[in-house]
């Protein structure tokens, strides 16, 4: 079940990047940091990392606050 959660953040924010058109970080600069390599694919890389990123520190936050709300 914590695994779902954890793939719909992931999945939320990924689609999110994607929809919005101004560069989000951490996506952007780890963009920036990779190089002119991988320009064609900044916008998708761009957001797989904010995915990652973002999707990582809200599943944190819901373990937290559901092994909270266990006790």
């Amino acid at each position: 079940m914590k695994g779902l959660i954890g793939l719909t953040f992931f999945s939320l924010f990924v689609a999110a990047s994607l929809l919005i058109p101004v560069p989000m970080f951490p996506g952007s600069w780890f963009c920036a940091v990779i190089g002119q390599s991988v320009q064609e694919y900044v916008g998708v890389l761009s957001a797989v990392f904010n995915g990652l990123f973002y999707g990582t520190i809200l599943w944190l936050v819901f373990i937290g606050i559901s092994r909270k709300l266990e006790e």
